[in-house]
């Protein structure tokens, strides 16, 4: 290369009023040589050429810079702008129910009555973590391939194998896509959160944790579940907003039905009084009414509105202070069952008329075995064989 180029200064110095034409970079190909100049002329030769080349393209990569440079800036610039926003978006989502009325971007978020203010902030984070997410990796992506394309790179080989492999990891990949969308919809619509009791279907238990692509749950015998989100079809949620409590007290056939649930009334509202049911009972007990009726008791149905995931515990109290209530009234839960001689007498004391107990039928008795008689012929043929009597 050097000496190519020196040669060539020098046959122009020879024949300055014919300027040779530059040769193309095919036909100098076989004439390079890379050997360190020797002489002073080589030295200043090739430091012309250099100078000249620098000048020549220095306009080029100065352009070039600067407009990767404002491309960097700007992405980061739009990606903070966007950010910003999106914090805003989910501070308006993440107020309170007194602060809705000034922001209708509040319903974005179901559920805003029954729903505590932790679990509000909760889900506006992951939802802001998500979408901040997204907008970061669009505009950094973009810019990186806008960056790419200033540098002199052929995009599109890159973005045709990128499709590709958009096509293949998306048949590959299309169950983690749908485990991600249904993760996000569940955390927006507030379906379940951790510490809830949720029937998923395929499981029940408390849920430990809420992620984008799984949801764990701890079952009843303290096993731990791994769902997919996106293979939840219903989930039912035992402690969101409230829970019902629902007793069936058993009352004797010939109890007084309106005694018997002032003293229920009477003790549900002395329950509820008391800590820590004051808090766990949000309503007062009502009595739905006598819901069967059997041969020697009626049941009668209660129900008090509890906090979520409360009823279990208000149900076995209730019941509890039920019995001991009923036995300082001496009000049966059943009637007992009355015998033979307990009906006639009970008709007899009814009607004043003496009514004789019917005797039990007595015992059929065998029909006497042949063997019992000494004279029967079996009886005799029952006999041991004699011992021969020996010959004197």
């Amino acid at each position: 290369m050097f000496s190519s180029g020196a040669t060539g200064l020098s046959d122009a110095s020879s024949t300055p009023s014919a300027p040779t034409p530059a040769p193309s970079p095919t036909a100098q190909l076989p004439n390079l040589d890379l050997r360190i100049p020797t002489s002073a002329q080589e030295v200043s030769d090739t430091t012309k050429q250099a100078a000249s080349w620098f000048d020549t393209h220095w306009q080029g990569w100065l352009a070039s810079g600067l407009r990767i440079v404002f491309i960097v800036v700007l992405a980061l610039v739009l990606r903070a702008v966007v950010r910003k926003l999106i914090s805003q978006l989910i501070g308006r989502m993440a107020r309170t129910a007194e602060h809705q009325e000034e922001s209708r971007l509040g319903g974005l978020l179901a559920n805003t009555g029954v729903v505590n203010p932790e679990r509000r902030q909760q889900r506006s984070e992951a939802i802001g973590s998500v979408l901040r997410s997204v907008a970061s990796f669009s505009i950094l992506g973009t810019a990186a391939l806008m960056v790419l394309s200033a540098l002199g790179v052929n995009l599109a080989p890159l973005l045709a194998s990128a499709g590709v492999a958009g096509v293949a990891i998306g048949f590959g990949a299309r169950n983690l896509v749908t485990d991600f969308l249904s993760g996000v919809f569940m955390i927006m619509e507030d379906q379940y959160g951790v510490g809830d009791e949720i029937d998923t279907g395929v499981a029940t238990g408390t849920v430990l944790e809420v992620g984008l692509r799984v949801t764990k749950l701890r079952g009843a015998n303290g096993e731990i579940w791994y769902i997919r989100n996106g293979e939840v079809k219903r989930i039912a949620n035992m402690s969101q907003g409230w829970s019902t409590a629902s007793v069936d007290v058993q009352i004797g056939y010939k109890e007084d039905l309106l005694r018997a649930e002032d003293l229920i009334l009477q003790t549900a509202e002395e329950l509820a009084k008391e800590a820590p049911y004051d808090e766990l009972v949000w309503a007062p007990v009502s009595i739905l009414g006598v819901e069967s009726v059997a041969a020697d008791s009626v049941m009668v149905r209660i129900e008090a509105r509890t906090a979520p995931g409360k009823s279990a515990v208000v149900s076995r109290a209730l019941r509890q202070r039920l019995k001991i209530a009923f036995d300082r009234a001496g009000i049966k839960v059943k009637e007992e069952a009355l015998t033979a001689a307990g009906a006639a007498a009970a008709a007899s004391a009814a009607t004043g008329v003496v009514i004789a107990p019917v005797p039990a039928p007595a015992a059929e008795q065998a029909a006497p075995s042949a063997l019992a008689d000494p004279n029967s012929a079996r009886f005799k043929a029952t006999e041991p064989i004699p011992a021969p009597k020996p010959e004197p």
